[in-house]
């Protein structure tokens, strides 16, 4: 969820010196794209759709479809309708036991996977990593073309922890500079790591889902989220605030409380790699992963605000929006924010629907809510998959090659033209949709009797369906 970024636009649209910002302009003709220059004076700039642009842009026109929006859409609910049917005929039982299962990795690799000098290593790694974008932050040029730390954030942070937690499962728990700022601390005050306070049990995740709603309206909503200035403020008070309460609560309040560690360990769900009840690491099949994804309080609330602010993103550059937020009596800023909030609040209050819809069919059940928001899991994955599929691969070597000096070359081109990757978009959001079948199925059919186990999951299915059509609606429009 790049600033102003629709489906999988990069973070300076291919036009050197142009970032698109928060900032929203005036609505736009068909032919025109709204860029947003960084500092002060920064306005808006129209450039004519060209194919560079639209092919930055993910999706293009609906002319680059390979196939027409009704065959997208006739297709996407033809496949949950074809699932759902085909699990309720052949699939009785459930068949996924979370933890228990997995083949396990050799002794020898996991001896190295957990020693010492691992660990360390990779924890300097990502303090090495934090300290060098601090300091591009504090001496670089307050210009994202020119200085590599705003796409270190919303690029090869935000974006490369899907593919990176997806491979390596919790990558960030090791990696995490705030982690490792807090055991060098408490080093010198010669205290344990992990010793403080309880948390309180109600706490769950809620404090990730805030820290995940902070930083998107960062990058989707802040005045200048490209800023050095706005960097370094955002990043300062979020450091002192987790180190403060981390020498209150332990390192403990990390894997609680931290955004990216949560949403990192949550993609990590869907990862073929993981550790099993008894500590080994085990390959596994990733439906066993996401089936041990913890009931806790704020799991719903960390996926809707992944869920909602991606929707949000898809459709905060449409003219209509960007002319309505310009022109709101409130200001620019508070109407979007608004719009944020409103976006994850319709995920949020679809699910809570959707949980008192099932408990009515199918039964009571203790936690409506949270037996079934592990099945959001994969559809969020497949949303970032479809948005930022084209970021990451452009902006990614973009950023890296500004951070080590490299002579600039010839921007990196998307891998896939307009239509291949209209496809892969599509085929992203109707497979994480699946997937969410599958796993609510299973659950579903663990939960309930086998008379109401099926009819349990017409609301989950109508949900499913609800999300599908709108992804697909913004990803196409």
């Amino acid at each position: 969820m790049t600033p102003g970024l629709g489906a999988a636009a990069p973070l300076r649209s291919s036009v050197p010196g142009a970032w698109p910002g928060a900032g929203t302009g005036p609505a736009a003709g068909p032919g025109a794209v709204a860029e947003f220059g960084p500092g002060p004076g920064r306005g808006v700039v129209l450039h004519p759709a060209d194919p560079q642009v639209l092919l930055a842009h993910g999706i293009g026109s609906q002319h680059d479809l390979p196939i027409s929006p009704f065959y997208a859409f006739a297709g996407a609910f033809t496949a949950l309708f074809v699932s759902f049917l085909a699990l309720g005929l052949l699939w009785p039982v459930s068949r996924f036991r979370g933890d228990r299962s997995g083949l396990a990795l050799p002794a020898g690799f996991q001896r190295v996977a957990d020693a010492p000098v691992t660990r360390t290593t990779l924890r300097g790694l990502g303090l090495a990593a934090a300290l060098a974008v601090l300091l591009h932050l504090l001496l670089g040029p307050d210009d994202p073309a020119r200085n590599p730390a705003p796409g270190a954030v919303y690029v090869l942070l935000w974006v490369g922890l899907v593919p990176a937690s997806l491979l390596l499962g919790p990558a960030w728990r090791l990696l995490n500079p705030l982690r490792t700022l807090h055991r060098l601390l408490c080093r010198i005050r010669r205290r344990p790591p992990g010793a403080g306070r309880p948390l309180p049990a109600r706490l769950g995740q809620w404090p990730a889902a805030a820290g995940l709603f902070g930083f998107t309206w960062l990058e989707l909503v802040a005045p200048d989220p490209a800023s050095t200035t706005t960097l370094l403020h955002a990043f300062a008070g979020y450091a002192a605030l987790h180190l403060l309460l981390a020498a209150r609560f332990g390192e403990r309040w990390f894997a609680d409380a931290d955004a990216f560690e949560a949403y990192s360990d949550l993609l990590a769900r869907l990862s073929p790699l993981g550790r099993r009840g008894d500590g080994r690491l085990a390959l596994r099949n990733p439906f066993h992963g996401l089936d041990a994804t913890p009931e806790r309080p704020g799991l719903v609330a960390t996926v809707c605000v992944l869920l909602g602010s991606t929707a949000y993103d898809g459709y905060s550059d449409n003219p209509a929006w960007i002319n309505a937020v310009q022109t709101s009596p409130l200001g620019r800023t508070p109407a979007a924010t608004l719009g944020l909030l409103a976006s994850v609040a319709l995920v949020a209050t679809l699910h809570c629907l959707c949980a008192g819809a099932t408990r009515l069919v199918s039964g009571p059940h203790p936690r409506p809510l949270t037996a079934f928001a592990h099945s959001l899991v994969p559809i969020a994955l497949g949303y970032l998959i479809a948005h930022y599929f084209s970021l990451l691969v452009t902006e990614g070597p973009r950023t890296v090659i500004m951070a080590v000096g490299t002579d600039n070359g010839p921007d990196p081109s998307p891998p896939l033209g307009p239509g291949g990757l209209a496809a892969l978009q599509v085929i992203a959001v109707v497979a994480g949709h699946v997937l969410g079948v599958i796993a609510a199925h299973d659950r579903s059919v663990r939960l309930f009797p086998p008379a109401r186990a099926v009819a349990g999951q017409l609301p989950l299915l109508a949900l499913m369906v609800t999300y599908t059509l709108g992804g697909l609606t913004l990803l196409l429009n």
